[in-house]
């Protein structure tokens, strides 16, 4: 417990926005490779990644989106502290959440919407402790993960963007926008501009 007084000294960026957050599944490599190819090597802020994938395999997704984008990509660790200009992505089979100081939690509690890492579960953690200095994207997939989140997303003053019918698979989109807490309603090609304008927005 925090004491009285006591401030979190940690990941805070000078901009309205701290954090944009990613959520995708099936058809997720393209869009994400999409976006974050057009996103600038100083991008000010951390992009924080969860993409459905098999938990029988070593991803190669960082890997394989470290060569599409100027951003440096990683697979998500434990306790490390979130960086602007950095991606990073929930690794295969765990639950990745943020924590008030900006460091990472792993868990690998139970499913959620039959999925691990859970879209909703980094949403609700964000939500929590960015308060309105986030943005969510739901992107391509299948199922309704994500739109939980995105409910405590605009509950807590965030932005949230979906991406429109151009998604490979419209399930989590669709589950989004169907929760009327949507900002943006955007074609993929679209979808980066929309996040730099945010988040190069002064406050």
């Amino acid at each position: 417990m925090r004491g009285r007084g006591v401030e979190v000294v940690g990941y805070r960026t000078n901009g309205a926005f701290d954090v944009v957050a990613l959520a995708a599944s099936a058809g997720g490599l393209t869009a994400l490779s999409h976006i974050l190819g057009a996103l600038p090597k100083d991008f000010p802020v951390a992009v924080v990644v969860i993409q459905h994938l098999d938990p029988r395999h070593r991803s190669l997704m960082a890997d394989i989106l470290s060569r599409r984008t100027p951003l440096r990509v990683k697979q998500g660790e434990a306790d490390e502290v979130l960086e602007p200009s950095t991606v990073y992505i929930a690794p295969p089979n765990m639950h990745m959440l943020i924590n008030a100081e900006g460091s990472i939690s792993l868990t690998q509690t139970e499913l959620v919407h039959f999925v691990r890492p859970s879209a909703d579960l980094l949403f609700e953690s964000l939500a929590a402790n960015y308060k309105e200095r986030v943005v969510a994207v739901v992107l391509t997939g299948t199922g309704s993960d994500g739109s939980m989140g995105v409910r405590a997303v605009k509950k807590m003053g965030g932005t949230v963007i979906v991406q429109d019918e151009t998604a490979e698979f419209f399930g989590m989109p669709s589950a989004a926008i169907e929760t009327g807490d949507v900002d943006f309603i955007l074609p993929l090609k679209e979808i980066p501009d929309a996040i730099r304008s945010l988040v190069d927005a002064q406050e």
